[in-house]
C-alpha cells in the first residue's frame, strides 16, 4: 500500500519586502511579493526523502490561501512533490491559526494521508502552533520540532534537539510531524523539475467542498484578533566611539549601560 504523505505549506510575504498591515489589520499582501515559506521548504525536502526511501509513496502539498498561493505549490511541485491541493475561498480572509488548522484538517482528511509533514513555523506569523492544532483535530499523534525524521514499519521516528538534551521520539502512523531548519538543506528545483511541475495536478477546494461554514473562519470566526498596530520606529543613528586610547572602556560602558554585559 502506498505511503500517503501530505505536506502543509504556506504562501508568505517576502521578508525582504516592505511589509505592513491593511486597514482591517491583516497583513497587506497586495503590495509585497509572496513566496513559499522558507521553513516549509525543509518540510517538503524531508517528505521527499521519506518518499524516496519507501517502496511506494506519494507526496501531496497542501496550502490555504489566495490565488497567488499557487506559486508556493508550484515551487514544491518543482522540487519533486507529486500533486497539490489548493484551498481558496474569499471567506477565508483573516483566518487565524485555529481556523486554519480546521481547514487544513478537513483538507487532509479529504485528500487521505498516513503522514502529515509541516515546517516548524511560518516565516510571517512564526507561531509554531499549527502542527499541534492539526494533530489534535485529526486525533493522531504529533512528533514535532525534529531535526531528523524517518518512516519504517508503520512508525515515524525522529530526533528533537533541545538546549539541554536530545530526545529520540517515535509514533505509530498516521501522525503529524514538524521539522526544523536543522533537518537538512532543501533541494533547488531543476529545470526538468520546473517543467514537469506544469503538468502535475493541482486540485482546488473551497469551504463548501470541506463542509465548513463561513462563520467558523475568516476575521469574524477567528479566536484571536489584532486590536492595534503601529509601524516600527525609524532606525536612529548609532553611537560612534572614537578610539583615542579609551575606546575599549567606552565600549564596555556602553554595553553595560544597555545591560548586554
Amino acid at each position: 500500500m502506498s505511503l500517503r504523505i501530505v505536506v502543509c505549506v504556506k504562501y508568505v510575504p517576502d521578508a525582504t519586502g516592505d511589509r505592513h498591515f491593511a486597514d482591517d489589520l491583516t497583513v497587506d499582501r497586495e503590495d509585497v511579493d509572496g513566496l513559499l515559506s522558507e521553513l516549509d521548504e525543509y518540510a517538503v525536502e524531508q517528505a521527499l526523502q521519506i518518499a524516496g526511501n519507501a517502496d511506494d509513496a506519494e507526496v501531496t502539498v497542501l496550502t490555504v490561501g489566495p490565488e497567488d498561493a499557487k506559486d508556493a505549490l508550484r515551487k514544491a511541485l518543482s522540487m519533486g512533490a507529486d500533486k497539490a491541493v489548493h484551498v481558496e475561498d474569499d471567506d477565508l480572509h483573516g483566518t487565524d491559526a485555529i481556523g486554519t488548522s480546521l481547514v487544513l484538517a478537513k483538507a487532509v482528511e479529504k485528500t487521505g494521508y498516513d503522514l502529515v509533514v509541516c515546517g516548524m513555523a511560518s516565516t510571517d506569523g512564526t507561531m509554531g502552533v499549527l502542527p499541534a492544532l492539526l494533530s489534535e483535530r485529526l486525533g493522531v499523534p504529533q512528533v514535532t520540532l525534529l531535526s531528523e525524521v524517518s518512516v519504517e514499519d508503520g512508525k515515524v521516528t525522529g530526533r528533537r534537539d533541545g538546549d539541554a538534551a536530545t530526545e529520540q521520539l517515535q509514533a505509530a502512523l498516521p501522525a503529524v510531524v514538524s521539522v526544523t531548519d536543522q533537518s537538512g538543506e532543501a533541494r533547488y528545483p531543476s529545470f526538468k523539475g520546473i517543467m514537469a511541475a506544469k503538468k502535475k495536478p493541482v486540485q482546488s477546494l473551497d469551504l463548501d467542498d470541506l463542509d465548513i461554514d463561513a462563520d467558523e473562519v475568516g476575521l469574524e470566526g477567528s479566536w484571536t484578533k489584532v486590536d492595534e498596530a503601529a509601524e516600527r520606529p525609524a532606525r536612529t543613528a548609532g553611537t560612534i566611539v572614537k578610539d583615542e586610547g579609551e575606546g575599549a572602556k567606552q565600549l564596555a560602558e556602553f554595553l553595560a549601560g544597555q545591560k548586554f554585559i
